[in-house]
């Protein structure tokens, strides 16, 4: 099984739990995954870590190998169907699709749609929002699978294994 992993799954594992100096672990699993389990990410995602000016964005630069290309003409087709059923979308907040379609998001969708790839985000379906567009209320749409960070780490059956502490001199 290929997953596909959304950038506030980066974000938020850097800012919150999995921070590069805590869990450095956690980032070698994702290298190691993209190996054996197929976990990556779009270019597009990459572009916006890449924004930064801070670990995650040097991370990015430095791993670029995970992050996949959309210029293939699947995907382009694929990209073309999320963009058509999100304009669809009535009673959306003013430039709700507008904002979803100009992020790497819709194009996330169309790779995990060509690739058979379950997408990670840490987005919830949420059937009646309207001010903006979910991840998960496309993939419900197109029946792409979609999961949270932890519910990958389960399925992959991760591990972080603690070192015993070096006392301090």
């Amino acid at each position: 099984m290929n997953y596909l992993l959304d950038a506030n799954t980066f974000i938020e594992a850097k800012n919150r739990y999995y921070s590069m100096s805590i869990c450095p672990g956690y980032w070698q699993w994702i290298l190691q995954s993209n190996i054996y389990s197929g976990v990556a990410s779009i270019r597009f995602i990459k572009d916006e870590l890449t924004n930064g000016n801070d670990d995650l964005a040097q991370w990015a630069k430095d791993n670029s190998h995970l992050f996949l290309a959309n210029d293939d003409e699947p995907t382009q087709i694929a990209y073309t169907q999320v963009v058509q059923h999100v304009m669809e979308q009535e009673g959306m907040k003013n430039g709700a699709q507008e904002e979803f379609l100009r992020g790497a998001d819709p194009w996330l969708i169309a790779k995990a749609m060509t690739s058979g790839a379950t997408i990670v985000t840490h987005e919830k379906l949420d059937r009646n929002i309207r001010r903006k567009i979910l991840i998960p209320n496309v993939c419900e749409h197109f029946g792409v699978q979609y999961i949270d960070t932890f519910e990958l780490l389960h399925q992959l059956e991760a591990q972080f294994i603690m070192l015993p502490a070096i006392p301090a001199a």
